[in-house]
């Protein structure tokens, strides 16, 4: 992380099914139209691109279950996405997700988790997404994907690929929460989950949280997964997303996170997603997002 030269492979997941907002699914093809591709390779780095999961149309796909909406698609649509994030490891690729809705990171994780479950986790999200069937109020997906990712919630998606837990809940750290439901926000209280609100963010500042998320994240493992949900930050900076919350991070706040954690060298793997382009201002969220991904990737004020 942070060096030039690096292998990244591009995987997009054109899913909008694990939220009720159309759109987000077009956020792959607005970050690549935002030249994330030039960018990675204007700094050393090589980049395959193994171009878009296939995904379902939430016009013709089918609800199902009210807690769980769409899940069985959301199931096919998650392993597809494991299958590439899988051949990206295997090929020694650090590999780049671009949602689509978070949903989608159960799908990561469970390619991830194919050659290594034992995993930190840094994510940075205005929400929990640390809901299950029995606590969602919406049934939307996107807000089981940590959850599910951790071993909680429906078996379809906590066992989708095979594995169980897919990282290490005390190597789990949330940045940024400020919109938890009431039944979620208990379940985060009583898990062993680091968290970083936008209260502690205030007080302690982003470089401290940084400091401390890649220390826990980061103790005992070899790899720590990177989760990038637009809307963590403040919606004047990134209107296009489909669950704003204000008072997020701002700006250099983000590009700081960012700064470090390439400083770091731990971070293996990373997605970004809910980038909606039908509520956006002129592509200005899938810029921001290329922006980020290439602080991320080593981008420096001076070199």
């Amino acid at each position: 992380m942070g060096k030039a030269n690096m292998k990244i492979g591009i995987i997009g997941a054109p899913v909008d099914l694990g939220q009720q907002r159309r759109g987000v699914d077009m956020g792959p093809s607005a970050i690549r139209i935002a030249k994330l591709r030039e960018g990675l390779e204007g700094l050393g780095h090589s980049v395959k691109d193994f171009g878009n999961i296939p995904a379902a149309d939430m016009a013709t796909a089918s609800v199902g279950d009210s807690s769980a909406r769409y899940l069985e698609d959301v199931v096919r649509q998650c392993e597809a996405l494991a299958s590439k994030v899988s051949a990206a490891v295997v090929q020694g690729l650090f590999p780049l997700v671009l949602g689509g809705d978070q949903s989608t990171s159960i799908g990561s994780f469970a390619g991830l988790a194919r050659s290594n479950p034992r995993r930190g986790v840094v994510w940075l999200d205005a929400h929990g997404d640390f809901n299950t069937t029995r606590t969602t109020p919406s049934g939307n997906i996107h807000g089981m994907a940590l959850a599910s990712i951790l071993g909680y919630g429906h078996p379809k998606l906590t066992r989708l690929g095979g594995a169980g837990p897919k990282a290490i809940e005390k190597n789990t750290v949330l940045i940024g929460g400020r919109s938890f439901d009431q039944e979620e926000a208990k379940a985060i209280a009583k898990s062993r989950l680091t968290v970083f609100t936008m209260k502690e963010i205030d007080q302690l500042g982003m470089k401290e949280v940084i400091n401390r998320a890649v220390e826990i994240a980061g103790a005992g493992v070899d790899d720590v997964h990177l989760s990038f949900d637009v809307d963590v930050v403040d919606p004047r900076e990134a209107p296009g997303t489909g669950t704003p919350v204000r008072g997020g991070i701002t700006y250099r706040e983000a590009h700081l996170a960012m700064e470090m954690l390439s400083d770091s060298g731990k971070v293996t793997s990373g997605e970004f997603v809910e980038v909606n382009p039908i509520l956006d201002t002129a592509n200005h969220t899938a810029e921001l997002v290329v922006e980020l991904a290439l602080s991320l990737f080593g981008k420096k004020i001076i070199s």
